[in-house]
């Protein structure tokens, strides 16, 4: 009987693709397509042929042309969820498009234009209602025009007033309806405009607090756009974990100081690749995974399934490499020795601040040249890292 890859994709993994992702057409902004524009059941039919993918996510005309008939939208939804359904894929995540259209040229809910506004707001309540119909739970927001070139066209100060007057309102249009959304912001720093209002993960997990319904709001952050920014994609993310905001999350790869690549996960970034797949799993990250990415504009149909399966594959393998870290005795002797706590200083720091608990902490024997002096091994530890990444640990 022929084996079992271990690191084939199920179901199981949560492992989603957006209908712009396998659906790009190869086009960038110095040539036209290369490939054939796919329909969204074409694109989930491609989906079912690579096999393992739990789901497919769209904006609102990803699936339905902005101008598109009534009969035509129905025509395309009744062969979409035909297609979802003879593919067992679901829709866990939906959005809006609120930077393609000329409409949007100065943003969306931070237009300085109040009927701008208003259509950006209804356009997001009948996506809205348009993710719910195929079982939509995760809302993304993105906010692409939200920003500017030259701050004397834009108060920011109200563009971010704007921005919250905008999500209060959906929030509460969400409850009303019942339609039961978690709302996750993805940040970014620029591209396409100059200047993003909402440039980072930590930009977000500030601005939820001001909102009015905080509890049903988080973050979708993505690979690539703090990584354009030269930051440290990890912690960003661990940060939303520990805030209990992280709703979602882009997976793709990126080059620092580049444009937005959108690479195939793990086709850049090894090393950062493998300490975010160690993150979420040691931490039990049990959300969706989304491959906000696209094939190269090289790429044929059948280079586009490699592409989409490459993508989750990469995944399973620095999930085994996470696995054979954490169990590799040499490698945990030394996290165990860099992680020290000695039982006095310790049952001091654990505990909540009180006089009497500061009074003791004040009065510990601290030698700080005998702390100075501890051997913290690095290096070792991150060369045993590398060895075992690259297959000889």
């Amino acid at each position: 009987m022929p084996t079992r890859d271990p690191f084939a994709p199920s179901p199981d993994d949560r492992f989603t693709f957006g209908l712009w992702t396998v659906g790009n057409p190869g086009a960038d902004p110095f040539g036209g397509p290369t490939r054939p524009r796919y329909t969204p059941a074409q694109i989930v039919d491609l989906l079912g042929e690579v096999g393992g993918v739990y789901g497919v996510n769209f904006h609102d005309n990803d699936l339905i042309p902005i101008d598109a008939t009534d009969a035509e939208s129905k025509q395309i939804k009744k062969d979409f969820r035909a297609a979802l359904r003879r593919n067992q894929i679901k829709v866990p995540m939906a959005t809006t498009n609120l930077f393609s259209d000329p409409v949007f040229k100065d943003g969306a809910f931070t237009s300085n234009d109040a009927e701008v506004r208003a259509y950006a707001v209804q356009k997001t309540m009948k996506a809205m209602l348009l993710g719910k119909e195929f079982g939509a739970k995760t809302y993304v927001f993105w906010g692409g025009r939200e920003g500017t070139e030259s701050d004397a066209t834009k108060d920011p100060v109200v563009a971010v007033q704007r921005f919250r007057e905008a999500i209060n309102y959906l929030c509460a249009f969400s409850r009303s309806e019942k339609l039961n959304y978690k709302f996750a912001f993805e940040a970014k720093p620029n591209e396409p405009r100059g200047h993003m209002y909402m440039a980072t993960t930590g930009n977000y997990l500030a601005f939820i607090e001001t909102l009015d319904h905080p509890e049903m709001c988080g973050v979708n952050p993505e690979f690539a756009h703090e990584t354009m920014a030269g930051l440290n994609f990890v912690h960003h993310v661990a940060q939303a974990l520990d805030a209990g905001k992280l709703f979602h999350i882009d997976l793709n790869d990126q080059e620092i100081g580049r444009y937005d690549q959108d690479f195939r996960f793990g086709s850049v970034n090894y090393k950062a690749a493998f300490f975010l797949c160690k993150l979420l799993t040691d931490y039990n990250y049990r959300g969706m995974k989304h491959f906000d990415s696209h094939a190269y504009r090289q790429a044929d149909r059948g280079e586009v399934k490699a592409f989409a399966a490459g993508s989750m594959r990469s995944w399973k393998i620095l999930e085994d490499k996470v696995a054979r870290f954490n169990r590799d005795r040499t490698i945990q002797k030394l996290v165990r020795q860099i992680n020290r706590s000695e039982k006095a200083a310790a049952a001091k720091l654990a505990k909540r601040f009180t006089k009497t608990n500061a009074k003791q902490l004040m009065a510990l024997p601290i030698d700080k040249d005998k702390l100075a002096a501890r051997k913290l091994p690095y290096e070792t530890l991150d060369q045993l890292t590398m060895e075992l990444l690259l297959g000889v640990r």
